[in-house]
């Protein structure tokens, strides 16, 4: 039995999840989903960003404390993913006392291991609002691209800045050029992993196209040693004395939250963190689920500040998705150009929006959500060839067979296809290929519903009753068993096909119902979307 982690990213508590960031989290709650199927040791976890800038900035908008917006979003967030479906072992906060008390260790273990040491620097300042100011607090020009530009990365080209870099500096509060003021903080030095993290990415297999690109460019072009403390009044506080009203830098303190989150599972839940990042005893392999903005986050720090540590798991697969654009343009929550994930729960199915994001999220390159292709996906899909296969199959049971399953065989090549259909699939998602593993479930869903219409049980119930029954026992068995390898993607509607079919908790292997079980609160799987809502959901786009 292997160990299996799976760290998804930590959203920023500063407003609501848009389909954007949804995209890049779903992924995760598949892989959790798949191997809890074929019975690994899984340990799943994320939780809240509450001390990243975003959650400052917007609580300085709003003119009240940063907890107060953290509080309000974090529990927003844990209501989207419950109402999602998301499994994690552990949703937390960065805001906790244990992840203080993580972060705080593993700066004192880097400072004991002669990674960590300090500089006099100068750093941006405002004198206008008489404060150091946080990287996402300074915009200017990037000096690669050109574009504008926050103090901490380039969002155009994905170049990782410091705000000296940026090019017509502005304070973002109040739109005056900062001066520079010298202070002492704590730096990574990171220049020292240089060859370590080369070797370590070289021999990197299952990471994404885009996280080996950018992480060879980083490397490319040399690493600097990084700050891992600032002037802030909001965050971790350094555990040093003279360092009194700093506190630890958000891109160091974040990452750590996939250590401190595990640890906090074990306190809580009586588990054993070691298991999924201790070397040398059991396997393990470890997934990291984000965005590509958050590409050298996982490929080059976080790895950096564990070998730094000594001793812990370093990241296997990398699974970092592109971007997603809205109607052919870029998310715009200022312009309203956005689709907040508590919207769409108010009114659709969650097994629907999970549907459209893997099949039709930006796995591999950019894609875009349009209303037309999501509405169109739930009615000719899902309803149209998964539901209205399960539906056709058990409504003629109901009808005809007195609710009970019959007596037949499985034709060889449905059992074999079977077989296989677990093998491939499991193998695409295993290595984040998940829009190929739904392609290859939903082409066995297309050739059942070839199957049942060639067959034609309505006419053999007349004319050949015993090869009606083996028809109907067929496709039984594999409705029972896409409940199975569809349950990591649609885990409601394979739920209730669980009820229809009093089938046990899925598994990764061929199950078959035994003839004579009675089929139980038979319903719809799916309801149609009238194509009208296209129109009325594009043109509420932009007018909140």
């Amino acid at each position: 039995m292997a160990n299996v982690f799976i760290g998804g990213a930590w959203p920023y508590a500063n407003g609501s999840l848009h389909l954007g960031r949804l995209a890049s989290l779903l992924p995760g709650d598949v892989l959790a989903r798949y191997y809890r199927a074929k019975g690994e040791r899984v340990l799943y976890v994320s939780g809240s960003d509450c001390h990243g800038t975003p959650v400052a900035v917007q609580a300085n908008q709003e003119g009240v404390t940063p907890d107060r917006i953290a509080d309000r979003y974090h529990r927003e967030f844990l209501d989207c993913f419950e109402r999602l479906g998301f499994t994690y072992d552990l949703y937390t906060r960065t805001d906790h006392r244990f992840h203080h008390q993580v972060v705080q260790e593993l700066f004192l273990n880097l400072l004991e291991n002669g990674h960590l040491y300090k500089k006099t620097v100068s750093q941006t300042y405002c004198e206008t609002d008489e404060r150091f100011l946080p990287d996402r607090y300074v915009e200017g020009e990037c000096p690669v691209c050109g574009q504008r530009a926050r103090g901490d990365q380039c969002e155009a080209c994905s170049t990782i800045l410091d705000p000296a870099d940026l090019i017509g500096k502005t304070c973002k509060l109040c739109g005056n050029p900062p001066i520079e003021r010298e202070t002492e903080h704590y730096y990574l030095a990171l220049s020292r992993f240089q060859e370590a993290l080369a070797r370590y990415a070289e021999r990197a297999q299952g990471w994404k196209d885009n996280a080996v690109q950018l992480t060879q460019r980083y490397l490319k072009e040399g690493l600097r040693d990084r700050a891992v403390t600032r002037d802030l009044d909001w965050g971790v506080d350094v555990p040093l004395d003279g360092f009194e009203g700093k506190k630890m830098y958000v891109w160091i303190e974040a990452v750590c939250g996939y250590l401190s989150a595990s640890k906090q599972w074990a306190a809580e839940a009586g588990g054993d963190w070691e298991s999924f990042w201790t070397d040398g005893g059991e396997e393990i392999t470890a997934y990291y689920v984000h965005g590509k903005d958050n590409v050298p986050f996982h490929t080059i720090i976080w790895p950096a500040l564990l070998l730094g540590a000594g001793g812990l798991h370093l990241p296997d697969r990398i699974v970092s998705c592109e971007y997603m654009t809205l109607e052919g343009k870029k998310f715009s929550t200022s312009r309203g150009w956005a689709v907040w994930v508590p919207y769409l729960l108010s009114r659709y199915h969650p097994d629907s929006i999970r549907y459209f994001l893997l099949a039709n999220g930006p796995e591999k390159r950019d894609s875009d959500f349009s209303w037309r292709e999501f509405i169109h996906s739930h009615n000719g899909e899902l309803l149209g060839a998964f539901g209205n296969f399960v539906n056709r199959t058990l409504a003629f049971i109901a009808k005809l067979m007195e609710g009970t399953v019959p007596a037949g065989q499985v034709p060889a090549d449905w059992s074999g296809r079977i077989e296989s259909l677990y093998r491939e699939a499991g193998e695409r998602i295993g290595s984040g290929n998940l829009k190929e593993a739904l392609e290859t479930i939903f082409a066995a869903v297309r050739a059942a519903n070839k199957y049942y219409d060639e067959r034609k049980p309505w006419a053999e119930w007349k004319e050949n009753r015993s090869g009606c029954n083996d028809t109907i026992f067929a496709c039984v068995f594999i409705i029972a068993n896409l409940a199975n390898v569809l349950q990591p993607f649609l885990p409601f509607s394979c739920d209730r096909i669980r009820t229809f079919l009093s089938l046990e908790p899925p598994s990764w292997e061929p199950v078959t119902v035994p003839a004579g079980r009675t089929i139980r609160d038979l319903s719809h799987l799916f309801e149609r979307i009238e194509p009208g809502r296209i129109e009325e959901e594009t043109l509420r786009l932009g007018s909140l």
